[in-house]
């Protein structure tokens, strides 16, 4: 659907159109933030882009690329905030900390809004599902900054773990940010709590990841967890 090739975003673009192409996407980032999903349009983009709405729709077909354009973006931002804190930490459940918490930080703007993105995006055959093939770019970022964090790990998981780990973190991580979502708790201590507890499960189960029973099943239960993707 978005790799259409009568998508502007995909073609060469001179300095003037880059430049205009950003003024767009930043307008719809920054209204996104203000009024969330639901409440803006293109209409409303171009104009606070200063530009025509035909000029917003062909550099943008839809809406929907636009929310694709946010993907990409936090996904970068999550990467940018995540490595640096990375740097010299070695212990693996010390490293997911690093990424899940980065990860809530960098879509912190988005809270107040996350709740009408969401409505948007629940269906499986919505293009602005996290798990649909339209969000693959910035899904295979955050799966590609995952396989950092346990690559870089001084723990040695068994190699065949250790590959499927990623893809099987990715939906646990979309699980997370959904329950901050809707957590109302001070500072959002509930999901604070809740990964806490993961990561203090992952960790009592590492030890148990070389006997032969439990790999195989925690092999089968990693591919299970991950066939959530199209």
């Amino acid at each position: 659907m978005f790799s259409s090739s009568a998508d502007a975003s995909q073609k060469p673009l001179t300095p003037k159109a880059e430049a205009t192409r950003a003024r767009i996407r930043d307008a719809a980032m920054a209204s996104f933030v203000e009024r969330g999903y639901p409440d803006t349009t293109i209409r409303l983009i171009a104009k606070e882009a200063g530009v025509s709405v035909g000029n917003a729709y062909y550099y943008f077909p839809s809406k929907e690329h636009l929310v694709q354009e946010l993907y990409d973006q936090q996904q970068r931002d999550h990467g940018a905030a995540a490595r640096p804190r990375l740097d010299g930490v070695t212990g693996l459940v010390d490293r997911l900390r690093v990424f899940f918490e980065t990860g809530l930080e960098t879509v912190g703007a988005y809270r107040a809004v996350a709740p009408g993105f969401l409505s948007a995006m629940v269906s499986p055959d919505s293009p602005i599902n996290p798990l649909s093939v339209e969000s693959s770019p910035a899904r295979d970022m955050t799966i590609g900054l995952l396989r950092e964090v346990v690559g870089g790990a001084s723990h040695r998981l068994p190699e065949d773990i250790a590959e499927r780990l990623p893809e099987a973190l990715f939906p646990m991580y979309l699980a997370l940010i959904l329950r901050w979502t809707y957590d109302e708790s001070p500072g959002q201590a509930k999901t604070t709590r809740l990964l806490d507890t993961g990561l203090r499960l992952f960790a009592v189960s590492l030890p148990f990841l070389r006997v032969p029973g439990v790999r195989g099943v925690t092999r089968d239960l990693l591919d299970q967890i991950a066939d959530v993707r199209p």
